[in-house]
C-alpha cells in the first residue's frame, strides 16, 4: 500500500546509483529540493559530469558498494542493470533508507511523484498499483492546468501571523489576458483591492468570503487617496491575510506600484510584483497599431500626458523614427498638442486615439497632430483612451484601408 508523503531533503544526503539520462533528470529535481547529491556510477552523462566538475554534486566513478548508503537519507537507483538495482534496494532497506528504483520493472520502497506547484502548494501524483509514470504525468498536467486557471481552492485555512501583498498587473481588461501567476494569486487571495480599469470580470469568480475593495480612480475623482490605499494593504496583510492589489496594465507603468511596495516594505510586509501587459502597448495593438515597426519606428516613449511635456518628450514627438504613447491624455490633449507643435513637431504627424481598448466599445480615431484637438472634440473622445503619436499610427501601415481624415472606426 502506498502512502503519499512530503520529504524535506534540504541539505540532506541523497545517493544516486547510476548516472544515465533518467538519473540526470531525477538529480535535477533532487538538487532543486535542496538535497546534497552523491552519484555512484562508473560513467556519467556529460551533464552530470559538468555538475561534478563545478562542485555541484559529488561523483564517485566506480561501482556501487553497500556502505555508500551508510550516511544517506534517501536513495535513487537507475543503473540499467536489474540485478544491481535490486541490490541497491536491498542495501537501502537494510539501513532503513527509502529507495526509488527507476529501473525497468524494478520495485523500490519509494516513488518520486509527478509534481506541480502553485505558490506554496505542491501537488504530487503517484500510482498505487505499480508505477505508471505516463498516467501520473497526465493527471499532474491536468491538475496544473486547473491551478493555472485559478479554478482550485488555494486559499489558506490557517492564517499566518503576517500575511502578504501581491501587486498584480491585470493587463488591458480581458480576463484571459491575465498571467498564469496572476490567476493563481487571485485563487489564494483573502482580500482583493482593485482599480476601475483592468480585468474586473475576474472578481465574479472569487469566493463569497473574499473581501473585495474598490479603490478605483476616475479623472478628477480619487475617492480613496493613495496613502489610504497603502495603509489598507498594510493593515489587511498585518492581520495575516493574503492581499492582491489588482491593477489595470502593469503595476510599474503609472500604476503607483512603487509607492505601494515601499509602504509594504516599511511595515515589514512581504510583497511581490506580478507584471501585466501595459495598456501603452496592448491598447494600440488592439487597434492594429504597433508601437515599434521595423523601418518605421525603433524608439518608444511612454508619457503621462497630465504632466508638462519634458524636453525628451518633445524631442520624441519631433523624431520621425519615434513613437510617443500618451496615457491619461484626453483632458490634457489641447495643451499637449500645442506644446508639441510649438516645439517643432510636424502638423502632419499621424495620430491615433484608441478609446475603450480591448472592450466591445473599442473605437479608433485616426487624425494628425495639427487637427487632433478638433477631431477629438468632433468625435467626443472620452476616457479611457490611449493616444499614439508617430508614423506607426498611419492607417495604412498594417491595415489595407484608405486614410480618412479624422474618421472614427470601430
Amino acid at each position: 500500500m502506498i502512502a503519499l508523503a512530503g520529504l524535506d531533503l534540504t541539505d540532506r544526503l541523497v545517493v544516486c546509483v547510476g548516472a544515465g539520462a533518467v538519473a540526470e533528470r531525477r538529480i535535477d529535481r533532487l538538487r532543486a529540493a535542496g538535497a546534497r547529491v552523491r552519484v555512484i556510477a562508473p560513467v556519467a552523462t556529460a551533464g552530470i559530469a559538468e555538475l561534478a566538475a563545478a562542485g555541484e554534486l559529488d561523483w564517485h566513478p566506480r561501482s556501487f558498494s553497500d556502505d555508500d548508503l551508510d550516511d544517506a537519507w534517501f536513495c535513487h537507483t537507475a543503473t540499467g542493470d536489474a540485478a544491481v538495482d535490486a541490490r541497491v534496494v536491498a542495501a537501502a532497506e537494510q539501513r532503513r533508507v527509502w529507495c526509488v528504483n527507476a529501473g525497468h520493472g524494478g520495485k523500490g520502497t519509494a516513488r518520486l511523484a509527478a509534481e506541480t506547484t502553485s505558490g506554496d502548494v505542491m501537488v504530487g501524483v503517484v500510482s498505487t498499483a505499480g508505477a505508471d509514470p505516463r498516467r501520473s504525468v497526465a493527471v499532474r498536467d491536468a491538475i496544473a492546468q486547473r491551478l493555472a486557471e485559478g479554478a482550485l481552492p488555494l486559499r489558506r485555512r490557517r492564517r499566518p501571523l503576517v500575511g502578504s501583498v501581491a501587486l498584480v498587473g491585470g493587463g488591458p481588461g480581458p480576463v484571459d489576458l491575465l498571467t498564469v501567476r496572476a490567476r493563481a494569486l487571485l485563487a489564494e487571495a483573502d482580500v482583493v483591492v482593485h482599480d476601475r480599469l483592468g480585468p474586473t470580470g475576474v472578481l465574479a469568480e472569487l469566493g463569497d468570503d473574499v473581501e473585495i475593495i474598490d479603490v478605483g480612480k476616475r479623472p478628477q475623482h480619487h475617492p480613496v487617496p493613495q496613502d489610504e490605499i497603502n495603509a489598507l494593504l498594510v493593515e489587511r496583510a498585518a492581520r495575516g491575510l493574503r492581499v492582491v492589489r489588482l491593477k489595470g496594465g502593469d503595476p510599474f507603468v503609472y500604476g503607483r506600484g512603487g509607492e505601494e511596495v515601499l509602504a509594504c516594505r516599511a511595515a515589514g510586509i512581504p510583497v511581490e510584483v506580478v507584471p501585466g501587459i501595459s495598456s501603452a502597448i496592448a491598447v494600440p495593438q488592439a487597434a492594429g497599431v504597433p508601437v515599434t515597426h521595423r523601418g518605421v519606428a525603433g524608439t518608444l516613449h511612454i508619457v503621462n500626458a497630465q504632466e508638462t511635456p519634458s524636453a525628451a518628450t518633445l524631442a520624441a514627438l519631433r523624431d520621425d523614427a519615434a513613437t510617443v504613447v500618451a496615457l491619461m491624455g484626453v483632458s490634457a490633449l489641447p495643451r499637449f498638442a500645442a506644446a508639441a507643435l510649438v516645439a517643432g513637431a510636424p502638423a502632419d504627424r499621424p495620430v491615433a486615439f484608441v478609446e475603450n481598448g480591448h472592450t466591445p466599445a473599442q473605437r479608433t480615431i485616426r487624425t494628425t497632430l495639427g487637427t487632433a484637438v478638433a477631431d477629438a472634440e468632433t468625435h467626443r473622445l472620452a476616457n479611457p483612451a490611449v493616444l499614439v503619436f508617430g508614423e506607426v499610427a498611419r492607417p495604412d501601415l498594417l491595415l489595407p484601408v484608405p486614410a480618412v481624415h479624422g474618421e472614427g472606426t470601430g
